[in-house]
């Protein structure tokens, strides 16, 4: 940014010292969407350098998790990214299973992807809605946001929640698929893609939200590496890492699709990205019902693991065997394998991991969650270095902060 000439004393004609302005962007402010602060040092409209400040909802998950039995730390993932909230949930219960060594079946592992896809739809369709929003863009944001709220009905007929879902448990699921859930899952199919390209219409080619968004918030490849960016916000500045290709879970590498990528690693450039990651969804979701239809197994919603699935009501009253399991599982009686390990997913904002240690013991000995958002936040000061104000706003949308997992 090009530095203003000094202004001079009027009786002296002495160089007078530049004068800023310090403005508190948050923490309370709506247009961060989220409780975190951003101290901007401003020349005018530009920003000079921004001090972001987290914290302000930090819960110690990790501290929660170590004092809870494996099966109860569920709830918890939940609160991280709470827009694709199940893709957390899956993250985790992939975490124990790699540690305890629980076969998946396929069937499970197919139905676990299309929940995990149905999630990251509803994380860019909040994500990139929002964008159009901050640049003055209402209309697409109500014609996408009903999709939204229509996945969120699916997750009802799945687990009976909506925001924090709680969905799955350790070895698959805790019910199969309802008719209505696959009702409700093919009308999507059938129904969302136009009301994506209305989307799309409004916006792609919208003279004004280019020259909002383009080259707003850039950040290069390099820089991106530097910061250990992931997700699309790592793809919209072309570097094509993907956990679901790099390292394949829940047999990702049974399904065809692309990496979409950018160039420039603008806020334009990831609106597209998640653009064309929805449609990517869609496509994968297509295929993992065309896989369940060639399967044998037409019931199974869970590996056999009578550890942690509480047997059903009538098992429990007329057999002592399901009364143990019942108590074994409600007071969390069921020990892990002494172990280390990282597992990791492709979360609707980045990669999401987790490092789990256990000691043999009912609880984790030590949990660490990998928040994409906490690392690329990082950049944030760089990012928005010497743009306006405004383009502060949009970058950090189209960066997908979600306080929760931020400060988590």
């Amino acid at each position: 940014m090009a530095s203003n000439p000094l202004p001079a004393d009027k009786n002296t004609g002495a160089l007078q010292a530049k004068e800023y302005t310090t403005l508190n962007l948050g923490p309370t402010h709506p247009a961060t969407h989220g409780i975190f602060q951003n101290v901007l040092k401003m020349d005018g409209e530009l920003i000079v350098s921004a001090e972001p400040t987290i914290g302000y909802i930090h819960r110690a998950f990790e501290k929660l998790a170590e004092r809870r039995p494996f099966n109860q730390i569920t709830p918890i993932t939940d609160r991280l990214n709470y827009c694709s909230s199940p893709i957390n949930n899956m993250g985790w219960h992939m975490t124990v299973e790699k540690l305890a060594g629980i076969e998946i079946p396929k069937r499970v592992q197919y139905l676990r992807v299309i929940i995990m896809e149905l999630a990251r739809i509803a994380d860019h369709i909040i994500c990139n809605s929002v964008i159009g929003v901050d640049s003055g863009a209402m209309t697409g944001f109500l014609y996408v946001f009903q999709w939204r709220e229509f996945i969120y009905e699916i997750y009802e007929e799945l687990c009976g929640a909506r925001l924090t879902t709680n969905i799955g448990r350790i070895g698959g699921l805790e019910r199969d698929f309802s008719a209505k859930a696959w009702e409700k899952i093919h009308h999507l199919l059938k129904e969302f893609p136009e009301g994506l390209r209305e989307f799309e219409n409004l916006l792609v080619r919208n003279r004004i939200f280019m020259d909002r968004t383009i080259q707003c918030g850039p950040i290069s490849a390099e820089r991106a590496l530097a910061y250990s960016f992931t997700g699309p916000n790592l793809r919209a500045a072309g570097v094509d890492y993907d956990v679901r290709v790099m390292s394949p879970y829940s047999s990702y590498e049974d399904f065809d699709f692309m990496i979409p990528l950018g160039t420039n690693g603008d806020t334009y450039d990831r609106f597209m990205v998640r653009e064309r990651e929805m449609w990517e969804s869609l496509s994968i979701i297509r295929q993992a019902i065309e896989k369940l239809d060639k399967l044998d197994d037409k019931t199974t919603y869970h590996a056999e693991v009578p550890e942690f699935y509480l047997p059903p009501k009538d098992e429990v009253y007329n057999t002592m065997e399901g009364l143990i399991w019942h108590f074994k599982i409600v007071m969390g009686e069921t020990s892990i394998p002494k172990g280390e390990v990282y597992h990791c997913v492709e979360g609707g904002n980045g990669e999401l991991g987790y490092y789990l240690i256990s000691d043999g013991g009912r609880t984790p000995y030590r949990l660490h969650m990998r928040r994409p958002c906490f690392i690329y936040y990082q950049a944030y000061p760089e990012m928005i270095k010497g743009s306006m104000l405004s383009d502060a706003i949009l970058t950090m949308s189209s960066m997908n902060v979600i306080a929760g997992e931020l400060d988590a």
